[in-house]
């Protein structure tokens, strides 16, 4: 029987706020984290977006770091949600030597070479931030703060990079080629990705809506979690806190930024995750949906969700309504809320939702729900076409 690989740690920051209870009292009191932009300095004023409301130095005081800092906003936020997840697992200096570190993110260091990138050619005070715009560059900043040494790489597939991440750490543990590895993502608002998506004309000028009729778009994030898993031999004598049971990766190719309208590489992904996690459909208790409340995202998703539940649909709901769409991390921040949701047996609301949509009738959980939970599927889909989707379970 698959027994999964087990999940020892956790470590979050959201809009909600700065740690796992921060988050899961947000998550209980229905309370979102979405207003207008403060940090993030833009002409989109407007625009709702959840955002962190610490600012960089703020972050590098409490973390003491150098003053010869580098650090850019994705990097400080990926810090404090890996190092909440280290100290819960209670991992020590010597065992993150031979940790392994897979972190998702698709902006990078973005907010730093974009608020510099005019003055590069007639200044060199800020030419350190020119690697920044790799997304590794992130992960390395990271990883040298924490002194983890072992194998360390970087995934970036869009929104679904954090899951990925998550997906591999689980396949090398598996495999028997690491023992130990934090895996996760983290994402930072930027004026690169407020303009790119409001250029798509995806943005919503108010809360979100995820699988409601009237939904006309999303709210930008920012964020980062992280999970540490272990294989059995490590982990026999710690508090095992859920597994990661099951996953799935597929890609429908059909569009740079929209999913196919009959949801091909959603169902593909829901299914291979289900045949890993070697459980039926009927087994899963709650969906937290990739649920963005765009038109075109929450009606290939529902396509491929019924498609896939043809008896019954189990209980859903998308969370992104609380912390917004934050791109790489959303996966990560989700596989926690999953998580908190075996832990703590509850489903969280789909927040803002009124008239269920036309073409499928779907009706999400709108409040705060009890409920046994032993099987929690987590979708993250990205532009390209890049479905993943994971299956999380109770230590049993």
């Amino acid at each position: 029987m698959n027994s999964g690989v087990a999940i020892t740690g956790m470590g979050i920051i959201s809009a909600l706020g700065n740690g796992v209870e921060a988050n899961f009292n947000a998550l209980i009191k229905a309370q979102d984290g979405i207003c207008f932009p403060e940090m993030l300095k833009t002409k989109h004023t407007s625009l709702p977006v959840g955002e962190v409301k610490t600012l960089n130095l703020d972050f590098e005081n409490k973390l003491q770091l150098a003053d010869n800092r580098s650090y850019t906003r994705a990097a400080l936020l990926g810090i404090i949600a890996a190092k909440e997840a280290i100290k819960s697992s209670g991992l020590n200096a010597k065992e993150l030597l031979t940790t392994g570190f897979i972190s998702g993110s698709s902006v990078g260091g973005m907010d730093a070479t974009e608020k510099y990138y005019l003055e590069y050619e007639s200044s060199d005070a800020h030419h350190q931030f020119i690697p920044a715009q790799h997304p590794g560059f992130t992960t390395n900043k990271i990883s040298e703060h924490l002194n983890i040494k072992g194998f360390t790489t970087t995934i970036s597939t869009a929104c679904s990079s954090g899951a990925n991440a998550i997906m591999l750490g689980a396949r090398l543990i598996k495999a028997g080629e690491l023992d130990r590895v934090i895996v996760g993502g983290t994402d930072c608002l930027t004026k690169f990705t407020l303009n790119g998506f409001n250029s798509l004309k995806i943005l919503s000028e108010e809360k979100c809506k995820a699988f409601d009729d009237s939904r006309n778009g999303l709210n930008l994030g920012e964020g980062a979690a992280y999970l540490v898993l272990e294989a059995e031999n490590l982990a026999k004598d710690k508090r095992i806190i859920g597994r990661v049971l099951g996953y799935g990766n597929a890609n429908d190719a059909y569009h740079q930024t929209a999913a196919s309208e009959t949801g091909e590489g959603a169902y593909k992904a829901m299914k291979d995750a289900l045949e890993v996690a070697g459980i039926g459909a009927e087994n899963i208790d709650y969906i937290n949906a990739h649920g963005t409340a765009t038109r075109n995202n929450d009606l290939s998703e529902t396509n491929a969700i019924k498609q896939l539940f043809t008896s019954v649909i189990p209980d859903l709901s998308s969370t992104k309504a609380f912390t917004g769409h934050t791109l790489a991390a959303a996966g990560a921040l989700e596989a926690v809320f999953s998580i908190l949701s075996l832990q703590n047996n509850l489903i969280f609301p789909n927040l803002n939702f009124s008239k269920p949509m036309k073409e499928s009738g779907l009706l999400p959980i709108t409040e705060l729900q009890n409920k046994t939970v032993n099987y929690v599927l987590s979708n993250s889909f990205g532009f390209g076409g890049n479905c993943t989707s994971l299956i999380f379970s109770k230590n049993e």
